[in-house]
Parts: C-alpha cells; structure tokens; sequence
C-alpha cells in the first residue's frame, strides 16, 4: 500500500525515449533560478533529466509553503487545458543545475491524447500527487508539530533525494517550510530527537539513527504496513 510522498522521482522515465521524438527544447536552469516567472502563468511542462526543483506556493502576505520536490524522470508541472489563479502563487526553483526538456503545454496535451502510456502515466502521477494534498489537510493538519516532523522525516526516509534511508536532505528551515512552522518550533522538535539519540542533524541533512524510534512518533496513517 502506497504512502504519500514528497519527492518524486523516475515517474516518466520509461516515455523518455518517446518524449526525445516530441517537439521541444532542451533548456538548462542554474541553482536558484526558478523554471517560470513568479506571477506567470504556466505555459509550459517540464520533463526533468537531471537536478532538483524545488516546488512552494506563495502567499500574497509573503510566507511560503513547499509542496514537493521533483527530480530525474518526473513531469511537472502537469498537464491540463485550463487557467488557474492559484498558478500566479506557485514557484519551482531549481536546487542545483538542473537540465530538462520543455514543452509547449499544447504539444504536451496533445502527446498526452495520442500516447495511452503517457495517459496513464499522468493519470498515477495526479494521483500521488493528490494523496499527499489529502494527506497534509486530513491528517497532518490536526496532528501537533512534533508529529509532523516526525511524520515528514518518516516519509523522506522511504523516498529521499539521496536514496539512502538513513539520510534525509532537508534543513531545518525546509522542514519549517513544509510544515508551515516557525523554526523555533522546528529547531525544539529536532532537538528533542536529536536528544533521545533518534537523529543526528548535520548542516544541510539529517542522519536517521533509531528508525524504530522514530516509528513509534508518527501518525498510524504515515507508516507502512509492514
């Protein structure tokens, strides 16, 4: 049974060869350069050979809340006919080099048409993605922020940038991010996990030292079945 998850990875990556036959342009963004303007409104998708991006939602008052992170072989943003206001307070930004293939979101439409396994492969991918926005509002909603934190590392630990379960790529204002607290809050709940030998916080990640003890924190509905 599936979990949620906030880094995607290799989603698409049996249609690469298919989509190298579509039109598009290869384009290459640097760290920190964001895939599209802030206030633009999405016109175009992105096939993710290598890098990271990072995607938040803006609010109009400032404060930022990431949503997911995409790497080699996912799609993003989507594919879809219509124009939504809440594209205008969406930003993905490149966390290293990050070199993609483009498409017009017209072409990507149509290819999504023509192709039953790009269909399908879309269609899952809207899927996960949904299950982690019910996820945050159903459950991490309601659950205090010591749980959420362990709930997210828990979920970076079976699905993490690194592909080590042992190291989770977050920071601690990432996780403030995410989980839309302030990082006085973030920094105590590291600490107190830190304290009990369950991580070891470095500069830029965390090691996962007692799986099992960070088990018994998270929410029934953040763990596998096994």
């Amino acid at each position: 049974m599936l979990i949620p998850r906030y880094y995607f990875s290799d989603d698409f990556a049996s249609l690469y060869n298919y989509f190298l036959t579509q039109p598009h342009i290869k384009k290459t963004f640097q760290k920190g350069e964001y895939l599209w303007a802030p206030g633009e409104t999405l016109t175009r998708v992105y096939y993710i050979e290598s890098g990271i991006v990072q995607t938040l939602v803006e609010h109009e008052e400032g404060y930022q809340k990431i949503l997911s992170f995409h790497s080699r072989g996912t799609v993003f943003p989507g594919c879809h006919n219509f124009v939504y206001k809440i594209e205008q307070s969406i930003l993905s930004k490149a966390l290293s080099e990050t070199k993609t293939l483009c498409f017009t979101q017209s072409d990507f439409y149509r290819m999504y048409q023509e192709n039953p396994q790009l269909s399908a492969a879309v269609l899952e991918w809207y899927a996960m993605y949904i299950n982690l926005l019910l996820y945050e509002n159903a459950h991490q909603e309601y659950n205090n922020s010591f749980i959420r934190l362990c709930n997210l590392l828990y979920l970076f630990s079976q699905n993490s940038p690194s592909g080590s379960p042992e190291r989770i790529d977050l920071t601690q204002e990432n996780i403030a991010d995410i989980l839309t607290i302030n990082r006085v809050n973030a920094a105590r709940s590291l600490s107190r996990l830190r304290d009990e030998g369950i991580i070891r916080p470095h500069r830029k990640w965390i090691e996962i030292l007692d799986r099992k003890g960070l088990e018994k924190y998270c929410s029934r509905e953040t763990l596998t079945d096994e």
